[in-house]
């Protein structure tokens, strides 16, 4: 006999199943892209308002269906994260995301605090640490060139360390770090970089925020730029917000970390970055490297024998390690001051071996004055590798970090 409630409780119950496609997005990349995985995102806002556990996202190509991960992260606004993995000869990537909860599961990129160190960590591999605990440098070293606020170590993807800190020949770099070297404030100028002065130094105030997530776990603190007076009194001239973010790629060969800093005056009295050959974004490499075994390539092409002073959009360094081969491709965001950006980087000694420093920085040709009340950003991204990398792999890396993909939303 025919049951009409079941008919309809049956039918119901297979609209309710089917997923409903809220919005498809093309993306488009561009045609001489060399096949490293980037991280794309969209704002949410009128697109839609369901939670992230009622929405799937599906990548489509031909008539293959395929559901990726993606993730949600309200900062100023909504916003949806997802990672392209490039494809040979194909430059649209056509995706949909769909009222549907989503089957596909991934290992988040995990935090581990320990012993003065917040390390982020993918199955069981380091990839980072930041240092938010003051380290102090070896016995009968001038204690001024103690430090908090950097990263160190850095890994590569095979498991290389490719930063150092406090080398004997310059105590006071700290593997990935960014003080400013000559700063008017005041009426004083104060050194944050070189710290023997005890002029001034940067210090962690404390976590803001810290993610985890399918596509990216990140943090974000609060550095303290620090002025000693007279008295030995400390002094906050400007803070620093940093934002590190280490993204969940596919490949096993590499992997890209987000740094975005972002500068406001911590009284009301201004600060002047002044013009000075080296201050900003600082990476002191590995002691592994040195000028027989290590290369360095700017964007413009310049090597470590003519790169310094120069412009760049990005440079890599990258040598021999362990029997094997690595390195980190860093580019600055187009929206930075004086992008491109000048750069510092070591050139070749005669006599010395000749140990790799290198360094974005904005303010080597020209004045950065920061006002009350005005938040300054600077953005950049580090592809980290084993492997060789290309200029044309890198220019290609850093146009989708510029964001010269195209994405077009049909709702």
């Amino acid at each position: 006999m025919f049951n009409r409630k079941v008919f309809l409780f049956l039918f119901v119950g297979f609209i309710s199943m089917k997923a409903q496609k809220i919005a498809e997005f093309d993306v488009n990349i561009p045609n001489e892209n060399f096949k490293s995985e980037f991280p794309v995102s969209i704002a949410l806002s009128k697109i839609t308002n369901l939670d992230e556990d009622k929405l799937s996202l599906v990548y489509i190509h031909n008539s293959d269906k395929k559901e990726v991960p993606f993730q949600i992260k309200n900062d100023d606004e909504r916003y949806l994260y997802w990672i392209i993995n490039p494809e040979q000869n194909v430059n649209k990537y056509k995706f949909q995301l769909l009222e549907k909860p989503s089957n596909k599961k991934v290992k988040n990129i995990e935090k581990l605090k320990k012993e003065g160190k917040l390390t982020f960590v993918k199955e069981d591999k380091k990839l980072l640490s930041y240092q938010y605990e003051t380290i102090y440098p070896p016995q009968g070293i001038d204690t001024n060139y103690k430090r908090s606020a950097f990263i160190h170590p850095l890994y590569s993807p095979h498991g290389q360390i490719l930063t150092q800190i406090q080398p004997e020949d310059h105590y006071h770099h700290y593997g990935i770090w960014n003080p400013w070297t000559h700063v008017l404030f005041e009426a004083d100028t104060v050194d944050f970089w070189n710290l023997a002065k005890h002029q001034g130094t940067v210090k962690f105030g404390d976590f803001i925020s810290t993610v985890e997530g399918p596509i990216f776990s990140e943090f974000k603190a609060l550095h303290k730029h620090i002025v000693f007076k007279d008295n030995d009194k400390e002094r906050v001239a400007f803070n620093e917000l940093q934002t590190i973010r280490i993204y969940n790629t596919n490949n096993s060969e590499e992997y890209i970390v987000d740094m975005i800093s972002e500068l406001n005056c911590a009284t009301e009295s201004p600060v002047k970055l002044l013009k000075y050959r080296y201050g900003g974004l600082g990476w002191r490499a590995t002691e592994k490297w040195d000028k027989y075994n290590s290369e360095v390539l700017t964007s413009e092409g310049k090597t470590r024998i003519d790169a310094d002073g120069s412009l760049a959009k990005w440079f890599f360094v990258q040598g021999g390690i362990d029997n094997d081969y690595a390195g980190i491709l860093m580019m600055s965001y187009p929206t930075n001051y004086n992008h491109p950006e000048p750069v510092r980087i070591w050139p070749i000694p005669e006599e010395k071996r000749g140990d790799v420093f290198a360094n974005f920085s904005p303010t080597k040709n020209m004045d950065w004055e920061l006002l009350p009340g005005k938040t300054y950003v600077l953005k950049y991204r580090f592809l980290v590798f084993n492997g060789k990398m290309t200029i044309e792999k890198a220019e290609s890396a850093w146009k989708n970090y510029a964001k010269e993909y195209l994405i077009n939303i049909q709702n």
